[in-house]
């Protein structure tokens, strides 16, 4: 359930955390008001969405070609684990 919530918000962070390493390596302190002005913060938002949803999109389509999953039941009286089938 974890995974669900945190791959998209590291997505999402990407291009804020690339934007705070930018001002870093010009060896300018980047939390100061001047660089988060509505527009940088709109165009952030923006990207970080984007990247959100083209990886969820990538993630789904990279897992589509699993098969349909059997979930764990019991058998004959043994338990069978769950699979992809």
């Amino acid at each position: 359930m974890w995974r669900a919530l945190i791959e998209p918000a590291l997505l999402f962070a990407t291009p804020f955390a690339i934007y705070v390493l930018f001002h870093l390596l010009q060896r300018r302190w980047p939390f100061v008001s001047d660089f988060w002005s509505k527009g940088v913060l709109s165009w952030l938002a923006i990207a970080g969405l984007a990247a959100a949803i083209f990886g969820m999109v990538l993630l789904g389509l990279a897992t589509r070609n699993q098969g349909v999953y059997v979930p764990a039941h019991i058998e004959n009286g043994r338990l069978e684990p769950g699979r992809f089938e």
